[in-house]
């Protein structure tokens, strides 16, 4: 009667992963319990996540072929494009949001296009990746996503999908920020279920510095003035200094990606039976809620949410 913070299914989103093929279910060896889905095995699992009250889903894709430009991204018949019209098609209230990045789809494993800096090393090129975001947003767009949710950390990018949305009649799809994105050694286990670690480098020239806080503010701010709907902060376990600061400084939707190392890390102590992982893991998405997230992106999804309806 007197608990301040409560969670439910309806604060979580479901990260999934699809690939081409069919009657594929591969199991990630980092992220135990999370699979690489074709799309009629991603089929079964969104009606298994909205049977279970989950109302989103987030869509990454894995194609057969990647290149220097991710071309895969942005194809009209790209398999994020195929299982959007698949999930719609079979769970048509589910929220079907799209991750809007090259990483996955790049042979180097990069955000963006990459070309050689003044020093004659290569990096990626803010300006030359944005029609290409633009592209893959647009293609999602039309293949019925619900929203488009950049996270590749280029400057100008949430102005750009916006005004190409608009003027594709697409007034109507809103856009989910990754506003403060930071360059994490939470993301590991993604990487492998995504296909995507960089082959040189890292992401630390586009991605945020951990430290940095105000410029976290500053980001977020940028974000919103260029037509964001909701923001995001990403890792969130790290960061929910950065969430609370975020809460309380700005008044549109907030996100947070419980990301994939904080999901391994907890997942791997609790089958070693050091933890209760029930208990952790719902503890550990309280902490998110109560530092300001509505919006939980969470590989404990459906998990979590029959959980909580187990009482």
């Amino acid at each position: 009667m007197v608990r301040e913070t409560r969670i439910s299914a309806d604060d979580f989103i479901m990260p999934l992963f699809v690939r081409p093929g069919t009657g594929i279910k591969n199991e990630i060896k980092s992220m135990p319990g999370n699979f690489q889905f074709s799309v009629d095995t991603l089929v079964e699992e969104t009606r298994e996540l909205e049977a279970a009250g989950v109302p989103g889903v987030i869509l990454f894709g894995i194609p057969d072929h990647k290149d220097a430009a991710g071309s895969e991204a942005y194809s009209e018949n790209a398999i994020v494009c195929q299982a959007i019209e698949a999930i719609k098609k079979a769970c048509p209230a589910l929220c079907v949001i799209t991750d809007v990045c090259l990483c996955e789809y790049t042979d180097h494993g990069h955000c963006g296009v990459v070309m050689e800096n003044r020093d004659g090393q290569p990096d990626v090129d803010n300006d030359a990746t944005l029609p290409l975001l633009v592209e893959e947003a647009l293609a999602h767009a039309r293949a019925g996503a619900d929203m488009v949710a950049p996270s590749d950390m280029m400057d100008g990018r949430v102005l750009a999908i916006r005004e190409a949305l608009d003027e594709a009649l697409f007034t109507d799809v809103p856009i989910m920020a990754y506003s403060a994105k930071f360059s994490s050694a939470f993301y590991g286990p993604f990487r492998d279920a995504a296909e995507s670690p960089p082959q040189f480098g890292d992401r630390a020239s586009y991605q945020m510095d951990p430290p940095n806080i105000r410029e976290a503010m500053r980001e977020i701010q940028l974000d919103i003035e260029e037509g964001a709907d909701i923001v995001m902060v990403k890792p969130a376990l790290a960061y929910l200094d950065v969430i609370r600061e975020a809460y309380h400084e700005y008044e549109v939707p907030l996100a947070a990606y419980h990301v994939s190392g904080e999901f391994a890390s907890i997942k791997a102590a609790a089958l070693n039976g050091w933890i209760d992982e029930k208990r952790a893991a719902l503890e550990v998405l309280t902490s998110i809620r109560r530092a300001g997230a509505k919006m939980i992106l969470t590989y404990w999804a459906k998990d979590a949410a029959r959980w909580l309806a187990e009482g």
